[in-house]
């Protein structure tokens, strides 16, 4: 279990901060904010808390767990990087940050400095704190969307079978989606409803996405026939 630290300028002043690592996770929860910036490149799926049974949004960057299918380390930066990865290391406790000391995220001689040599945030530690409040925020808006969708009955399972030139078949399960065809039955005072609010984007955005999953496939395969560079 994690063992955290309020954050504060007389116990972490000589603190500095690094960038986070690279995402390995394949599915990562996102906020609404972040729907437009994932659907660029990853399909957005619902998926069940194990603990409470609610359904959440992700961003889904690869089939398994270590395999990341977005973008190429070769190309330069990753073409999304969620929120949460963005804040690895720190945490809202309450109305103050906590931070998770033993993350690799910090280090006493390399790395941005959190704090100003007078105590104030040093601009890492401001790039942070807008990252944090984002979350806050956007938890709030993405569980009333979610709401939204559920008590309209436009989430929907749906299972995901994948072969590649390997001989492997994979089958993704416990994934939600938002029909389309439910959306078009919608009557036209619920539609406007959801336009005003912003959430007719934001299911559009999530229903659309799904076709990242065929291009996540197809460049599994191309990877599979990339022949290694001897050095």
């Amino acid at each position: 279990m994690q063992e955290l630290a309020d954050l504060n300028p007389e116990e972490h002043g000589a603190l500095r901060v690094q960038p986070p690592a690279p995402e390995t996770r394949c599915f990562v929860e996102i906020v609404a904010s972040e729907f437009a910036a994932a659907a660029t490149c990853c399909p957005i799926f619902f998926t069940k808390n194990p603990e409470t049974g609610a359904l959440y949004p992700g961003a889904m960057f690869g089939f398994r767990s270590g395999e990341i299918l977005v973008g190429d380390p070769a190309d330069g930066p990753a073409p999304f990087v969620p929120l949460d990865r963005k804040r690895s290391g720190f945490y809202i406790a309450g109305d103050h940050i906590a931070i998770d000391e033993s993350s690799e995220r910090f280090s006493r001689t390399t790395g941005e400095p959190l704090f100003e040599s007078d105590g104030t945030p040093a601009p890492a530690l401001r790039a942070i704190q807008a990252v944090l409040t984002q979350l806050h925020q956007g938890q709030a808006e993405t569980q009333a969307f979610t709401r939204a969708m559920l008590d309209l009955k436009l989430i929907e399972p749906i299972d995901i079978s994948l072969s590649f030139d390997d001989g492997e078949k994979l089958i993704l399960k416990g994934l939600y989606t938002i029909s389309l065809d439910a959306l078009k039955e919608l009557d036209d005072a619920t539609i406007v409803a959801l336009f005003r609010s912003g959430h007719l984007q934001l299911a559009y955005t999530v229903a659309l996405s799904s076709r990242q999953v065929r291009l996540m496939a197809a460049r599994r395969n191309h990877r599979l026939t990339e022949v290694p560079v001897r050095r």
